[in-house]
This record gives C-alpha cells, structure tokens and sequence, in this order.
C-alpha cells in the first residue's frame, strides 16, 4: 500500500475500526504478489454470500476494476483507481450518484476496498515530469490483494457447497420418485400391509422439504426417504417371495395329488426302494425287509415364510435388508453405552450389545434366536436397539419381540417407521460413521 500511515474519510463520513483494520490487513501484502484482478473478481462473485455485499456492489466493483491499468494487480503497478462519478456511473450502467455511494459505502463495509481521500475529496493523481504516477488519492483496491488467499478459498467452498447442494436435491427427487411409484405399485397389485399409512407418512415428509433449503436442512430429510424406500422395498421383496414360495407349494401339492390319487400320501410316510431294486408291488405282502426301504418324509407346506405362525427354518430366514448403521446409532444413541468400551463402529459391536441388553432386558435366548431368523442379524439387534431407546413404555420386552417376530414373518411390521420416530424424537443428534 502506497501510503504507511492511517488515512480518514473526508468530509463528513466517519472513521471506524473496520476501515482501521482493513488499512491494517492492507499493508501485510507479501512482497511479489500478484492476481488476475477478473480472476479475482469472478472468485468474489461465488464468494459473494460469504463475504457480505451485493450483486449491485458487485457491479460497482466490476466498474472500478475497469480502470485500473493492468490485467494484474500488484503493488509494483500502483493499488489506486481514481475515477470520477461521471465516468465510474457510465461504466456501472448508468446508476446514479446516490447509489453510486450507496454501494461503493457497502465494498468499503465488506473490506474489499479502501478510501484514499485528497484533502479536498476529489479522486486524482499526481505525476511527475516522465509521467508516472507519484501520488494518487481515489479508491484503493490492496484490500483484494491482501484478501486473495482468503477470497478462493471462500469461492472454493462455495462451489463445493453448491455441488453437494445440487447432487442432495437430485438424490431426494430420485427418491421421493421411487417411493411414489412403488406405493402406487403396491396399491395396485394388492400388497398386504399399511400402504395408507405409509402414504400418510410419505406425504409428511414431502411437507417438511422447504422450497429455499440448504445441504444441510435438506441431508437428514434425504435419509429419512431413503429409510422409508428401504422399508418398502423390503416390504415388497417379502410379498415376491411369499407369492414364489405359494406357488411352489400349489405345484408341490398338484404333483403329490395327481401322482397317485387313492394313496394317503398326505398323512402317512412312503417307501422308496433302493436304487437297482425292482419296487414291490402295493397288495405283495412281503416287499422286503424294512432295512432295504428308505423312510421318505413328505414336504409339509408353510416352508420359510410359515404364514401359520409357527418356528422358522433358522437356515432359511427372510434375506432383508439392514438400515445404515449411522442412522440406527442416531435413532437409538442408547445402545451406544453397551458397546465394546462403550463405542459402536460396525455391526459387529451392534450385534454384540444387542446380546448383553436383551439379557438386561430379560429377552429369552429363543425370543432373539427366532427374531435374528425371522428378521436377520443386523435388523433384530436393531430392533433389541429400539426397545432399549423406549423402555420405559414396553411391560414385556420379550413378548414384545416375539409379536414383531410374528408380524414380521406375515410382512405386517416394518422397522422403518419405528427408527424414523425415533431420529424425530432424538432430534438432531450427531451422526456416527458406519
């Protein structure tokens, strides 16, 4: 900066402890520096939210960035534009004198640049007799060029803001389109379970989306759709599997019903004769000795979905899918405390203390064992989670899991809205990494 001392406004504008301190950052300039003063500008432009002025300033600016010589700006050229309001009002587009003010007031506010007042307050320079400017007294721009380091980064960020802004608002439309389209799916092929609620449910959360938000209002509401996406897909991937395994079973019995219709095959247990022997025929009295049969047991339907109610094949339990971790440890922080020394990082650690709070729960072995085959691993510790976050309105943490069991097997409970109510209930609490 041309001057080495403290410069005042002229007139009757007022001396502040910003201008002081932008005359202070002024004069840290490091010795060889230099920008493209439009690169600079357009870094300005981005940052423009962060550093407080407005699109109006900004033209002002652009105006006084004009006159100054050089593509670069840098303290060997000289830091001072001196135009007059006439010329500074022409290259702005024309805006009057008052506003004129009003704006090049606010670039002075924000710190981006500095007055430089001649005695009498009019903006000149002084030359000597080869021309070169010796003295100049108008606006000086050092502010830009003390501030360029900060200016990118604050552009920088500003960029990668509006990227995550865009890419978050082109994953939430995705999903409100997957969720809308897969409820009306359900709706019309007559899939079993609370698609009104679950209607209701998505329509709330569509009224929660502001029309002006921000990454970060807009990131938890792009977890809870993605939960309620995840749940219905579950919901539906039980309903094909149902609908396959009534099928196979409608085959298996046609087959058994058509094969030998007077046999009593249904009730009774049949003989097959080893491989190479001639089968004995049904009125022969002597078939053979009973160690040259070979038991065979008739498949009795219900299979792995056992809509009947009763014990699951632990071999064969439902393939659902888990929910983020980071998203159970929000909606249930709880269970956190009962982790290995008192952390949770992975499923593992979840699983674990599921197993040392369902026994402070007083949850039978067989109560967890049959909800980790109806519901798999991952979704019964998260449940185990659940009941632990709202134990104080469960009486029977047992049955309660074996009923979520029940229902689960039948696809008329889902683990979705359940963690939803609580990440609403728990509020914004911090995120753990999965």
């Amino acid at each position: 900066m041309e001057s080495g001392y403290v410069t005042t406004p002229f007139g009757r504008r007022p001396m502040s402890l910003g201008m002081l301190a932008s005359q202070q950052l002024a004069e840290t300039i490091e010795p060889g520096m230099k920008r493209s003063k439009w690169k600079l500008f357009r870094a300005i432009c981005e940052a423009r939210p962060a550093l407080g002025v407005t699109d109006r300033a900004l033209t002002v600016l652009d105006a006084l960035l004009t006159f100054y010589p050089d593509d670069e700006i840098s303290e060997e050229k000289g830091l001072i534009v001196f135009p007059s309001n006439a010329q500074l009002s022409l290259r702005a587009r024309g805006m009057t004198a008052a506003t004129l003010r009003r704006h090049l007031a606010v670039l002075v506010d924000a710190g981006l640049i500095l007055r430089k007042d001649s005695p009498n307050g009019k903006r000149y320079a002084r030359r000597d007799r080869a021309g070169a400017i010796g003295e100049a007294f108008g606006f000086s721009v050092a502010p830009l060029l003390a501030r360029a380091v900060e200016i990118e980064s604050l552009a920088a960020q500003a960029v990668a803001d509006r990227e995550l802004l865009r890419v978050t608002r082109e994953r939430l439309t995705v999903c409100r389109r997957d969720v809308s389209k897969l409820i009306a799916t359900a709706i019309e092929e007559g899939v079993s379970g609370d698609w009104e609620g679950i209607s209701v449910m998505f329509r709330t959360l569509l009224g929660r989306i502001p029309r002006v938000a921000t990454a970060e209002e807009l990131a938890p509401l792009l977890d809870e759709m993605g939960l309620l996406r995840t749940e219905i897909v579950n919901m539906l991937e039980r309903w094909i599997k149902m609908k396959k395994l009534d099928a196979n079973e409608s085959q298996i019995e046609h087959h058994k019903q058509n094969s030998n219709p007077n046999s009593n095959y249904e009730i009774e247990p049949s003989f097959e004769t080893k491989q190479g022997e001639r089968a004995a025929a049904d009125d022969e009295p002597n078939a053979g000795p009973p160690d040259e049969r070979r038991l065979k047991q008739p498949k009795r339907s219900g299979g792995m979905s056992n809509r009947a109610g009763g014990a699951v094949d632990p071999g064969a339990g439902p393939s659902l899918k888990s929910f983020p971790l980071g998203l159970v440890l929000q909606a249930c922080p709880s269970i956190l405390d009962y982790g290995p020394g008192g952390t949770i990082g992975n499923w593992r650690d979840l699983m674990s203390a599921a197993v040392v709070v369902r026994s402070m729960l007083g949850v039978s072995p067989s109560a967890y064992e049959e909800a980790c085959s109806g519901m798999g691993p991952e979704n019964a510790a998260t449940v185990i989670a659940c009941i632990l976050e709202r134990g104080g309105h469960i009486n029977s943490p047992g049955g309660y899991l074996r009923d979520l069991t029940r229902r689960t097997e039948r696809g008329e409970f889902a683990i979705g809205p359940m963690l939803m109510a609580l990440v609403r209930a728990n509020g914004p609490a911090a995120r753990h990494a999965s």
